[in-house]
């Protein structure tokens, strides 16, 4: 009956270790979001939300549907379309319909959306690296390899 309730603790104990875990990297993620939101309005005059989609837009080339930019991104369609209207109309994204369907558009940086996007991935990796500077590269990769396996595992395994 004792190892039982030992088990138990350990169990509670377990438990309890793993949500402070979780609220530290929340409250990490929170922390360095805020400072970008707050770098990309200074230096950029742009959201997070707008680099977001260029970003995604950066990773493929030829173009995404608007549905798939919503998909990649998680977000709703509604959440895109105002980004992607604002950044036609600035220049640094372009949109075309889709060929045989008039009702779907293609989106894609343009070449001042590229270089635009160059310069804001540069700041952005140099600020991300500034604020993790107290993690050693052994550490970061570390971490990174367990977040990923944590990830993996997740995604096969939801939990109960």
């Amino acid at each position: 009956m004792e190892d039982m309730h030992v088990a138990v603790q350990q169990d509670d104990i377990e438990q309890k270790e793993k949500l402070r875990l979780w609220v530290r990297l929340l409250r990490a993620s929170r922390m360095i979001e805020a400072e970008l939101r707050n770098r990309f309005a200074v230096e950029f005059n742009t959201t997070l939300p707008r680099f977001d989609v260029m970003a995604a837009l950066d990773r493929f080339p030829d173009g995404m549907l608007m549905s798939d930019l919503s998909r990649y991104l998680l977000v709703s369609n509604g959440n895109v379309t105002g980004i992607i209207e604002r950044l036609v109309q600035e220049g640094f994204v372009s949109r075309a319909k889709r060929e045989g369907d008039k009702r779907t558009s293609i989106v894609s940086l343009t070449a001042e959306g590229c270089a635009l996007f160059a310069q804001m991935a540069d700041a952005h990796e140099r600020w991300v690296s500034a604020y993790l500077n107290a993690m050693s590269l052994d550490e970061a990769r570390t971490l990174s390899g367990m977040l990923e396996s944590f990830r993996s595992n997740w995604e096969d395994h939801s939990p109960e």
